[in-house]
């Protein structure tokens, strides 16, 4: 279990002391009962459907913030929010801290960041920064900016250059390994910058949607840098930001790196936490690239892209985070990094053709004989519905040695029907 990084930040509490602190932050929001806010358009939630006065709300923090239904509009790392709700989002800028600090290693006070919807909009929210960026600092025009990420990337990538007028360059990976060579990132950057392309947003993957691939940032940013062009770097690790950097040291995707200015995570995926919370990380002095200063009438501005969001999100990634704490959320890596390993040796036993990334708990099987049949009967996902190559299994916590190897027993049945069939078809011949 690898476990060198301190946090100094991100601590482990009692349910009682989640609880009060929780309530404590509710009590400093407003109160839309006791209190004459006029002005607001929103209230908690309809008390004829949410029964406000249900009796296990007193011991339920996260149900009560979402009938008490603080909005959580802005970014709070930048100082002046909604005063409204200034308690919950004291539990948001806790929620940045330990990411941005305790996991990805960032120093104090040098970013900014919030809760937003998901990773779709994470991702979509810096290449948004990134594009205003250029314009603003280098006078860019959109043809002249480009995103660059991986043909195995998010399809969040290709939504923004939809959105925000850009092109998008993909990189072609090994179809085994899931990776890619500088000289094939350099060919690609030669070739976008003899078509007027100046500006690169480049995306690397901490773990891919799809097979748990970590794409090598020190080739990714070596060809940029020999290729002599301005660029930006941000991290797609929607997937792998609260699984990766428990189950691997490796420094280059953090923002130790100087290269890299902003990640994605989601907290609705390894974390557990309910859909619809993805966080967004930045390094300072970039987010204003995305401040809609029409939003006038939000105290503090608005550099989001969501604008109005739920803050029992928030709380309830807080929640999460702290009763396991740093160690526990170790150890609960650990565990599904064994039940990885056991299924890796169960297809290797069996010569089954998989990739897997040695810190990821996602296993991605080569489509081959009928597995379709079983893919389809434990619900794996494959790359494409159409023509399928892969089909994945994640490891997530539910996933127990017991249930895989129901997998492994059907893969055998399978294999050996194969085998007699076969076998029948040579007696026949």
């Amino acid at each position: 279990m690898k476990e060198s990084r301190k946090h100094n930040h991100w601590v482990k509490k009692s349910d009682q002391e989640i609880k009060s602190q929780i309530f404590n932050a509710l009590n400093e929001n407003i109160n839309y009962q006791s209190q004459y806010i006029l002005g607001i358009p929103a209230s908690y939630l309809d008390n004829k459907v949410f029964n406000q006065d249900a009796t296990f709300l007193k011991d339920a923090p996260f149900i009560s913030t979402l009938v008490q239904n603080p909005n959580h509009i802005g970014c709070h790392t930048l100082g002046k929010s909604e005063s409204f709700f200034s308690g919950t989002q004291q539990i948001e800028k806790e929620v940045i801290d330990i990411c941005a600090r305790d996991i990805l290693a960032c120093s104090e006070n040098d970013y900014d960041g919030y809760i937003a919807s998901g990773g779709t909009e994470s991702n979509i929210q810096a290449i948004w920064i990134y594009r205003n960026f250029f314009r603003e600092s280098h006078s860019a025009k959109d043809h002249e900016i480009c995103i660059l990420c991986t043909e195995d990337s998010h399809y969040s990538m290709d939504k923004a250059a939809n959105l925000l007028n850009i092109d998008i360059i993909k990189v072609p990976v090994d179809f085994d390994k899931r990776s890619f060579s500088s000289d094939k990132v350099l060919k690609i950057i030669s070739k976008a910058t003899k078509n007027k392309k100046k500006y690169i947003i480049a995306v690397a993957n901490m773990m891919t949607t799809m097979y748990g691939s970590v794409d090598d940032v020190d080739q990714l940013t070596n060809a940029l840098i020999k290729s002599n062009c301005h660029f930006k770097l941000h991290i797609d690790a929607a997937y792998g930001g609260f699984y990766y950097p428990f189950s691997s040291n490796d420094n280059s995707l953090t923002f130790k790196n100087k290269h890299i200015t902003s990640f994605t995570l989601d907290a609705h995926k390894m974390a557990q936490a309910p859909y619809g919370t993805g966080i967004f990380i930045i390094r300072k002095g970039l987010i204003q690239n995305a401040n809609t200063k029409e939003a006038t009438y939000v105290e503090g501005e608005d550099y989001t892209l969501i604008g109005s969001r739920s803050g029992a999100n928030a709380v309830a990634v807080w929640m999460i985070l702290s009763k396991n704490g740093p160690h526990g959320w170790h150890e609960k890596i650990f565990i599904l990094q064994k039940r990885t390993q056991w299924l890796c040796n169960q297809l290797d036993e069996l010569d089954i053709k998989f990739y897997r990334h040695p810190a990821s708990n996602i296993i991605a099987i080569h489509s081959n004989f009928n597995f379709p049949k079983i893919a389809k009967k434990f619900g794996l996902v494959p790359d494409n519905h159409l023509q399928p190559n892969w089909f994945k299994v994640i490891i997530m916590e539910h996933v127990t040695i017991e249930k895989l190897e129901l997998l492994v027993n059907e893969i055998k049945t399978s294999l050996l029907h194969e085998s007699n069939h076969l076998s029948d078809n040579k007696v026949i011949s």
